[in-house]
This record gives structure tokens, sequence and C-alpha cells, in this order.
């Protein structure tokens, strides 16, 4: 067995112990039915998470990690690793875990890293792992990509925004509601339901962007929420994921407003250069001012964070490499439909079978 690696970014804690109490169990049991049991010890990289904790210590000397340069900070990092890693195998050693200690690994080994390296490679060449621009959970704080798991949705007490986006023919306007306002830079259509007989007839005319002028079209897509407002919503490919696969479907084009830091780039026109937060004032007053602004309310809401930072995530357009999931899922399911692998207690099948069959690439 090969232990799930603990983090090095700090000492272990309860759950680490109740963990590897199961295991160490699973390991002494079939040694006692006569198997040669070995049990693979090591400690894991953590990447970001680790970064992020040993930035919180140098912070205690109110420096970053800019103020000290990569080489030095990297050398601080791997002072960390063997401080707090020494630490985590003293204290499974404590625990009395049956591991054979010989064998001990670190993530970053030479051997593993090549390991990694040749399996990427080895998947790449079967057609599972592919390079994409994709729509990606952005931490603009630890300048990284974050999975799902790693940006949890918490509340904030935000605004509903109500905009109107005039018809360039002159008949009228649509309003839309919207929690980023600053995101209507990057609008490139706005959708309403296909059976929503109460847009139908303006699906295929073109609204005026508000503040930027462009012309952007009116589409139709069942993606759209007709309770939600007005049943009218923007569409900003790269800054949305609903929106993204809405582009996907249409052949929409998508525009990128966001510099990785989170400032706006010169695709945001007059507002480049400002962060998200101040662009969101200006737009709200620039609005307002051009008679735009339909009105504002309290819209508590869910929104991502990182969970490494706390900083708010930004959904931003990027080119990333990504597995293929469900050539792998596929016959994963099947070893559990067909008993080959077996669930205790047998109900957390349903949430296995859930997750596999939704699984993303």
């Amino acid at each position: 067995m090969v232990i799930p690696p603990p983090n090095i970014t700090g000492s272990l804690h309860v759950g680490h112990a109740l963990n590897n109490t199961l295991q160490d169990l699973l390991a002494r049991h079939r040694r006692l039915q006569g198997m040669n049991v070995l049990w693979m010890p090591g400690t894991d990289h953590a990447g970001i998470s680790t970064q992020v904790v040993v930035e919180k210590e140098i912070a205690k000397a109110g420096k970053t990690r800019h103020d000290l340069g990569r080489e030095a900070f990297v050398d601080l990092v791997w002072e960390w690793k063997a401080r707090y890693g020494a630490r985590i195998v003293e204290q499974l050693q404590a625990l009395g875990c049956s591991c054979d200690w010989s064998r001990e690994r670190f993530t970053m080994d030479p051997g593993l890293s090549r390991a990694v390296r040749e399996v990427f490679v080895r998947l790449y060449h079967q057609g599972l792992i592919y390079r994409s621009e994709y729509l990606v959970s952005w931490c603009p704080r630890c300048s990284t990509v974050l999975s799902d798991l790693e940006s949890p949705h918490r509340p904030v007490s935000g605004k509903l925004y109500a905009i109107r986006y005039p018809l360039v023919d002159g008949t009228g306007e649509l309003v839309v509601e919207t929690t980023r306002p600053e995101t209507l830079l990057g609008d490139t259509a706005v959708a309403v339901h296909p059976e929503d007989a109460r847009w139908r007839a303006v699906v295929g005319k073109q609204v005026r962007l508000p503040l930027l002028g462009r012309e952007i079209p009116i589409v139709s897509d069942a993606f759209v929420d007709r309770e939600f407002g007005t049943g009218v919503v923007k569409v900003t490919p790269a800054h949305d994921p609903h929106d993204f696969d809405c582009a996907r479907r249409l052949g929409l084009p998508a525009i990128n407003i966001l510099h990785p830091d989170a400032t706006l780039n010169e695709n945001a026109g007059p507002y480049a250069g400002l962060s998200v937060s101040e662009a969101r004032k200006r737009v709200v007053a620039d609005l307002e001012a051009a008679g735009l602004l339909v009105g504002v309310k309290d819209h508590p809401h869910e929104v991502p964070h990182c969970d490494r930072c706390d900083t708010l995530v930004q959904p931003l357009l990027s080119e990333q490499w990504f597995m293929r999931m469900e050539p792998l899922a596929r016959p994963a399911i099947e070893a559990v439909r067909e008993g080959r692998v077996r669930f205790h207690p047998a109900s957390w099948e349903n949430t296995y079978f859930h997750w596999m069959e939704n699984i993303r690439d």
C-alpha cells in the first residue's frame, strides 16, 4: 500500500491519526494472514499550499517572496520541507505505523519526478492528455489555476445590477441583470431561452454593448433561466463557465478582459489597468451617467474563493493541459457495477456513480 502522503504544510492532526491507524490495521491484519505486506511511506510537497504557509511565515517579518527573490525563497521552502517533513515522519513512527521506513520517499525526489514526466508523455501519446484554451478558476494572488475542490463557494452580500442593452435598430432595449457589471466589457452576445415567447421576435437582432458601443447578437440557448430576472442574460465566455459552454455551442468569440493579477487589460478599453473592484465602481457610475442603469438591489449569493489564501477566484480563459476523463471513468464505473470493487456501506456507490458520471476533463 502506498501511503496517501501527508502534506508538509505542518504537523499531523487527529484526522491523520485515524487515517493511518486504519491503514496500519489493514497492513498488520494481512501480515497475520501470512501475506508479504509493503506499506510504502512518504510525504507530499503540496505545491502552492506549502508556498502559502512559507509566505505567511516570512510575512511576519514584513517580507514577501518577491523581496527575497526566487532562489532564496526556494531555499526557504526546502528548509521548511526538511523541518516539517522530518516532524511528520517522527509522528507517524510515534503512532506505531508499520511502514517500511527504508523506502521512504518525497514527491519531488528525482526518481518520482522522472516517473511523473514519463507518465505524462505516455498519456499524451495515448491521446488522454491534450492542451486547450479553457475557462479555469484562477487565483490572482497565488497566480495558479485551482480545481473545483480548491475553490469552495462562500456567501457574500452582493448586488444585482439591471442594465439596459439598446437594440441597434432603435426598436427598443433588453434589460439584463448581473452581479458582475464590470464583465460586460467582455460580452459577445446576450441570450434568451428558445422557448421564451417574450423574446422570440428579437432573436437574431443586434444590441449595442453599453459603454463600449460594440454590436453583439441576441442568441437563444436552453441554458438561460427564464424565471431569473428578465429572462435575458449577458454572455461573457471568457469569464463565466456557463457562458463559455454556451459560446462553444453557438460559435461565439471569447474576449478576455483580465490580466493574471486581476487587473483589466487592453480589451477593457478606458477601464484598462483598474482592479476588478475599481472597475466595477467606475462601470456602474458610467452606466448611471449614461442612463443605462435601471436599478441596483441587494443580492446575497455564493462565489468561489481560494482555499489557500481566501482570495476571490476569477474565472479566466487560459491555455491549459487537460486529462480526458470519460475513457478513464468508464472502466472504473464498470468495475463497481460488476462487483469487482465494493463499497462499505454499499450506499456510497450512489455518490461514486454521481461523481464519476459527471466528472469533467
